[in-house]
């Protein structure tokens, strides 16, 4: 099993937190995701005590909420005293009706409409990342009118690549996200926000990208952005209170990925910040991350039931399941490999090969491709391991199909966490 929260129990069915995922799909039908509870708060633990524990006072990782965001996933980060990254007027007011701490909260986007931010200076969230001039410019606009002083990080790139996919690489100098440090904009950039009144620069953030397996990338992107604040320090006489250096440390999606060591890889880039710091001689900046796929993404399984197998003798096998790339498009959009196995038969040999295909009325509605499983019936379920993160996030409509619902599974109890959407739920907004 690719994570030590799975099991095979005593009647072969797939488990999740110890809880029989059959028996789930039964309860509450399918598609279902699955989200285990206390591997989730075991992850948030782990990342809140090893950044007190290992970097500058202050340090606090932030919920990466666009890996996953429902209310209940704010009360677990507010209870295991975790920040939130939001990155819409949606993921706003999802914390607010939580009763989450807005002054923990960051406020991400390259395209802050006027609304936007209208709304997240009413909401009160605790910083801005501002992305461009055009923002700064709006965002001072609408503090002046409130007669406020907003603090601000800025959204900075510096030009790295860590060689993950091109889709979630953002560190890269042609990044559509922030100010480019190599090309001199960075400066402009700081110049132009410290000159605002009612903007308050508290310091920088970048982000470098996703599915990253080593704290290297990170401690390359803190060394070039620790230079550049070591420049403005001796320049312009700035004093950086925060670094963020965002998220996107990696999930196994299948065996071939890494085992990743998140306890010591923290470790190591805090001690390579601290080394950083004594060489550019800089008071050491509180440090932010950004965990999102590395808190949720090995507490999801998704649920499906098996409907039809097609097979194509001499070419091909398919298995249709009844949810698709409305509940998961990551195959369709960037090819993202996964496990996937019979939830009911979880112990029987895998004598079979086939495509997971989903019911949209697309070519393109694949979960996976070349998938050993033990031959499936109809009826059957099938599990798609690691879907805690970007599954129910990016959910859609498509084709008129409600979105799954989530149970939450924590000491071996199941509960509700967002209902199944209804047909009802589907018309409400047509006139």
């Amino acid at each position: 099993m690719l994570y030590s929260n799975l099991a095979v129990n005593e009647k072969g069915h797939l488990t999740l937190g110890g809880a029989d995922t059959v028996a789930l799909a039964k309860k509450y039908g399918t598609p279902l995701y699955l989200m285990d509870e206390d591997r989730i708060r075991e992850n948030m633990r782990l990342f809140r005590d090893e950044m007190k524990a290992h970097m500058p006072e202050g340090s606090l990782p932030l919920l990466a909420c666009k890996a996953c965001c429902f209310k209940g996933l704010f009360r677990i980060a507010e209870e295991e005293g975790l920040g939130a990254d939001l990155v819409s007027a949606g993921e706003i007011c999802t914390a607010q009706a939580a009763g989450f701490s807005m002054e923990k909260t960051c406020f991400h986007g390259n395209n802050k409409t006027d609304a936007d931010i209208e709304l997240a200076l009413d909401a009160g969230v605790g910083y801005f990342a501002v992305d461009n001039p055009e923002e700064l410019e709006a965002l001072e606009q609408a503090a002046a009118r409130r007669g406020i002083t907003q603090k601000i990080l800025l959204r900075i790139t510096p030009g790295i690549d860590p060689h993950t996919h091109k889709k979630i690489n953002t560190g890269i100098l042609d990044s559509k996200f922030g100010e480019a440090l190599p090309t001199g904009q960075a400066l402009t950039f700081f110049d132009l926000a410290a000159a605002k009144p009612h903007l308050s620069v508290e310091g920088m953030h970048s982000h470098i990208g996703s599915q990253i397996f080593s704290y290297q990338p990170l401690a390359d992107a803190a060394e070039i952005m620790l230079e550049f604040l070591s420049m403005l320090r001796e320049s312009r006489g700035f004093e950086a209170k925060i670094l963020n250096l965002g998220g996107g440390f990696g999930v196994r999606y299948t065996d071939r990925d890494p085992v990743m060591n998140y306890r010591e890889e923290l470790r190591r880039l805090g001690r390579e910040i601290d080394r950083l710091c004594d060489r550019f001689g800089l008071r050491r900046p509180a440090v932010i991350l950004e965990p999102g796929r590395s808190i949720v993404g090995d507490a999801g399984v998704t649920l499906y039931t098996v409907g039809s197998v097609k097979t194509i003798p001499g070419v091909k096998n398919y298995v249709s399941v009844d949810g698709g790339m409305t509940d998961n498009p990551r195959y369709s959009l960037y090819g993202a490999e996964y496990t996937v196995l019979l939830a009911n038969r979880a112990d029987a040999s895998a004598d079979f090969s086939a495509s997971v295909v989903g019911r949209c009325c697309e070519s393109g509605d694949i979960i996976q491709e070349n998938v050993p499983l033990p031959k499936p019936q109809r009826g059957d379920f099938l599990a798609v391991l690691t879907t805690g993160a970007y599954n129910y996030s990016m959910a859609s409509n498509y084709n008129r199909i409600p979105r799954p619902p989530i149970v939450l599974l924590r000491d071996g109890r199941d509960r509700l966490a967002v209902r199944r959407e209804t047909f009802a739920d589907l018309l409400q907004y047509d006139l």
